[in-house]
C-alpha cells in the first residue's frame, strides 16, 4: 500500500505546503486561544478604570463639571446640572460594565457617546481616540470568551424568554463580520496616521483629520519612519508583522523618552497581532486563496481515507495523542483505540487523590480533541491481544487491521512480586484510583472522629505512602497540607492536624533521579509540614491492619503505593522480549525487532535513546517518542528518507512538596522553594489540555491559595470497593 490512493493527489510539494502554512495557522490559531482572552481583558480594564476615575473626579468636583457642562460642551435643551449628571452616570455604569464583562456591549456604547461628545465639543486629544477606536469594538463584537456576558449567551441561548434565542443567534452569526470589519476599519484607521505624520506629500491633509486621527502621537512616534509600516497596515499584507515592528518602535520610544502614551497604540497593535487584519486585507485573500488549495487548513480534507495506509494506535495518553495529531496532514487513517473516552493529565492526579481538584478538571474526552481532524477515528475498547501475523489488533469482539502500529499503553502497578499488597496499599495511575485513594484518606478522618478509642483514633490517622519518587513525595506533601490547613475547625473530636504521614523509601534518600541538594531540600520541606521521613526502609509486609518496616509494625488503614511501576502486557502481546520492568525492547526507531511498522512508545517501552541511558517514563518522553513515529509514518507513506534514530531530550525535571515549596532540575539550572513551585505551576496549568480544564485549574489553585482550603472534599465509592 503505498498510501497514494487519494482523491486529489497530494505530492511532496503539496504536501510540505500544507504543513507549513498549517504551522502558521496552528500559531496564529493558538495565539488568538491564549493571547486574546488576556488581551480582551486588558483593554476592557484599561478603557473601565478610565471611566470610572473620571466619574469619581468629575463627581467630587461638582461645580467644574457643571461648569464645564455649560461652557465647553453644553448639549441643546439639557439643563448643565442635568448634562454633567448624565455624563457621570454613563461613565460609571459602563466603565463598570467593561470591568465586569456584563452587558458590555451597552457599557461601550455609552462610554462612545460620552468620547465623541468630549473629542468634539471639549478638547480633542489622542487618548479620547484610543478610547473611542477600542471601545467600539466591543459595541460591534462583544467582549472575550473570560466575561459574564460570554456565559450568560451561552445561557439564554436555550432560554425559554421571548426573542432571547433569536438575539443570540443574530449575535452569533453577525460575530464574525463585524470583527472582520472592525479589524480593517481599524487596522486602516491606524495607517492613515502614521501615513500622514511620515510623509511629506500627504502631511497637508493632517489638520483637515487631525479630529478622528491620532496625529499628535503618531508624529512622536513614527514620524519620518511609518510611511511602508502604513502601506503595509493599510493594504493588509503581513500585518502581523508590520503591527510588530510598530509595537518595537512604541517600546523603544516609551524606554527612551518615558512617555506615557505609547500605552494606546501598544493595545491597538496588539489587537491587530492576535485578532488579525479582517477579511478585507492582502492577506485575508492569501488566506483564502491558500485554503482554496490547502482545504485542510480550512478543516476540511484534503483526500479520501479510501485506500489509504491505517494506522492503528493503542493508547490515548501523552504519546498515543501526540502521534495522532502529529499525523493530521498525512494521507493515512488512524483509529486511536482507548478503554476510557477520556485523555488524564497524571501528573495532576494525584492533586485529585488529595482533595484539591476534581477528576473533570485533568481529564478531556478523546473525541472532543479530534473533532477537527477528520483523519482520526476513535475506538473505545480493551485490547486483548495483537495478531502480528495477520496484523490485526484485537479489541473484545473487534478485528482491527493496521498497516503501521503504535503501542503507547503506559505502565501499571509494580509491587515487586507482591500482587496481594495491591488490595492493601493502592497505586496511583488512573482517576479510579484516585477517587479511590480520597475516599479512603477522608474517610479515614471521619472515622477517627467517632473511633471509640484513642488507640484505634491514631491508628486511623496515621497514613503511609511507600515510595518517595516525585510522586510520594507529592502524595506526603498534598495529604500533610490536606490535614493541618484543609480542614481546619470542621471537627470536633480530633484535629486532623495531629495525622502522622510516613514517607517510606528503600534508598539512601528521597528523589533518587534529582541531584542529592535539591532532595535535601525536598526531605526538609516535608518534614517542616509535619512529614516523617524514613529513608533507607523495607516494606517487609502490608496488610489490612497496616505495614511492617523493618521488622516495626506501623497501624493504619491509608496505605498508599508510590514504589515502582511496570509496563502494560505489550511484550505478551507481540511475542517480544523486554526487559526486567517488562517493557518491550526495541531499537533506534522505537520499532520491536522483526516486526515490521510496529512501534512501542512511552513507558511501555524499553529504549536507550538517552545518550545510551534509559528513556524515564516522563510524559515529555512519551511525546517525544509520539512525534518521532509521526514523522517516521509521514516519511515512508510520503517516499522520504527516514529522519534518523529517536533521540530522547531531557528538559527537566519537576516536583512540588507544598505551598511555595517545590524543586526543578534543568541540568544547566537547578531551582527550589517558591521560584520552583511558580515554575511549576506555570508549566502544568500551559500543558493542560483545554481551556476550560486550565481555567478551571487555576480557579481551584487560588481559591485553595487564598483560603488554605480543600476544594473537592467528596467521598465517593464504588460498589464492592470498601
Amino acid at each position: 500500500m503505498n498510501g497514494r490512493v487519494l482523491r486529489r493527489e497530494v505530492s511532496p510539494i503539496q504536501q510540505r505546503g500544507a504543513e507549513f502554512f498549517a504551522l502558521i495557522a496552528d500559531v496564529i490559531g493558538f495565539l488568538g486561544r491564549t493571547a486574546w482572552p488576556v488581551l480582551d481583558i486588558v483593554i476592557r480594564l484599561w478603557i473601565g478604570k478610565q471611566a470610572i476615575m473620571s466619574s469619581v473626579f468629575l463627581t467630587h468636583e461638582w461645580n467644574t463639571a457643571v461648569t464645564l457642562a455649560a461652557n465647553e460642551y453644553p448639549i441643546h435643551g439639557l439643563d448643565p446640572r442635568t448634562e454633567a449628571l448624565l455624563g457621570i452616570v454613563l461613565l460609571l455604569v459602563g466603565g463598570t460594565s467593561l470591568v465586569l464583562g456584563l452587558g458590555t456591549r451597552l457599557g461601550a456604547l455609552a462610554i462612545v457617546g460620552v468620547t465623541v461628545a468630549t473629542q468634539v465639543y471639549y478638547v480633542p486629544l489622542d487618548v479620547t481616540l484610543f478610547r473611542l477606536a477600542l471601545a467600539l469594538g466591543y459595541v460591534l463584537r462583544g467582549p472575550g470568551p473570560i466575561s459574564f456576558d460570554h456565559f450568560l449567551i451561552q445561557g439564554l441561548s436555550r432560554s425559554p424568554l421571548p426573542f432571547a434565542a433569536s438575539v443570540t443567534s443574530f449575535l452569533s452569526r453577525t460575530r464574525a463580520l463585524f470583527t472582520a470589519g472592525y479589524q480593517s476599519a481599524l487596522r486602516i484607521w491606524l495607517a492613515l496616521a502614521l501615513l500622514l505624520t511620515s510623509n511629506a506629500i500627504f502631511a497637508a491633509l493632517g489638520p483637515a483629520l487631525s479630529l478622528w486621527l491620532p496625529l499628535r502621537t503618531a508624529a512622536v512616534l513614527f514620524a519620518g519612519a511609518g510611511s511602508l509600516l502604513a502601506v503595509a497596515l493599510g493594504v493588509g499584507f503581513a500585518t502581523r508583522v508590520a503591527a510588530a515592528i510598530a509595537l518595537s518602535v512604541t517600546g523603544y520610544h516609551e524606554m527612551m523618552t518615558a512617555a506615557d502614551f505609547s500605552m494606546f497604540w501598544t493595545l491597538s497593535l496588539l489587537l491587530l497581532i492576535v485578532a488579525g487584519p479582517g477579511a478585507l486585507s492582502l492577506d485575508g485573500a492569501m488566506v483564502t486563496m491558500l485554503k482554496r488549495r490547502f482545504p485542510q487548513l480550512d478543516g476540511k480534507p484534503a483526500f479520501s481515507l479510501t485506500g489509504l495506509p491505517r494506522v492503528v494506535i493503542i493508547g490515548a495518553g501523552f504519546g498515543g495523542i501526540a502521534c495522532s495529531r502529529a499525523l493530521r496532514h498525512t494521507p493515512v487513517q488512524v483509529t486511536l483505540i482507548d478503554r476510557h473516552n477520556y485523555h488524564l493529565f497524571q501528573p495532576l492526579l494525584y492533586q485529585v487523590a488529595t482533595a484539591a481538584l476534581s477528576p473533570g478538571d485533568i481529564a478531556v474526552p478523546i473525541r472532543s480533541m479530534f473533532r477537527d481532524q477528520f483523519n482520526v477515528q476513535v475506538v473505545l475498547g480493551t485490547v486483548s491481544d495483537i495478531d502480528a501475523s495477520q496484523r490485526q489488533v484485537i479489541v473484545e469482539e473487534l478485528k482491527i487491521p493496521y498497516d503501521y502500529l503504535v503501542i503507547a499503553t503506559g505502565a501499571t502497578h509494580s509491587y515487586f512480586g507482591k500482587p496481594e499488597w495491591s488490595r492493601y496499599a493502592p497505586g496511583l495511575k488512573r482517576v479510579e484510583d484516585a477517587t479511590g485513594i480520597r475516599r479512603r484518606v477522608l474517610e479515614a478522618f471521619e472515622r477517627a472522629e467517632i473511633a471509640p478509642s484513642e488507640t484505634e483514633r491514631q491508628h486511623l490517622l496515621n497514613f503511609v505512602i511507600v515510595g518517595a519518587g516525585p510522586t510520594g513525595v507529592e502524595l506526603a506533601g498534598a495529604i500533610a497540607e490536606l490535614a493541618r490547613f484543609g480542614m481546619g475547625r470542621d471537627f470536633r473530636t480530633i484535629d486532623p492536624a495531629l495525622a502522622n504521614i510516613l514517607l517510606v523509601q528503600a534508598a539512601p534518600r528521597i528523589l533518587p533521579t534529582f541531584p542529592e541538594k535539591l532532595a535535601k531540600h525536598a526531605q526538609q520541606s516535608l518534614e517542616r509540614l509535619g512529614v516523617k521521613v524514613l529513608v533507607g526502609s523495607r516494606v517487609e509486609s502490608i496488610d489490612d491492619d497496616g505495614v511492617i518496616v523493618n521488622g516495626e509494625r506501623i497501624y493504619s488503614k491509608s496505605v498508599l503505593w508510590a514504589a515502582g511501576v511496570a509496563a502494560s502486557p505489550a511484550a505478551k502481546w507481540l511475542k517480544a522480549e523486554a526487559d526486567a520492568a517488562g517493557r518491550v525492547k526495541v531499537d533506534r526507531h522505537l520499532a520491536v525487532p522483526n516486526l515490521p511498522n510496529v512501534f512501542v512508545i512511552g513507558d511501555a517501552a524499553g529504549s536507550d535513546a538517552w545518550h545510551g541511558q534509559p528513556v524515564p517514563g516522563l510524559a515529555p518522553a512519551a511525546k517525544q517518542g509520539g512525534s518521532h513515529i509521526a514523522k517516521l509514518i509521514t516519511a515512508r507513506v510520503l517516499g522520504r528518507p527516514d529522519p534518523g534514530r529517536f533521540i530522547y531530550r531531557h528538559y527537566g525535571s519537576l516536583a512540588t512538596i507544598g505551598r511555595k515549596s517545590a524543586v526543578a532540575d534543568f541540568g544547566w539550572i537547578r531551582l527550589a522553594g517558591a521560584p520552583a513551585w511558580w515554575l511549576w505551576g506555570l508549566l502544568h496549568v500551559a500543558f493542560l489540555v483545554g481551556g476550560r480544564n486550565r481555567l478551571s485549574v487555576l480557579i481551584n489553585w487560588v481559591w485553595s491559595y487564598v483560603t488554605f482550603r480543600a476544594n473537592t472534599r467528596l467521598i465517593t465509592d464504588v460498589a464492592g470497593d470498601r
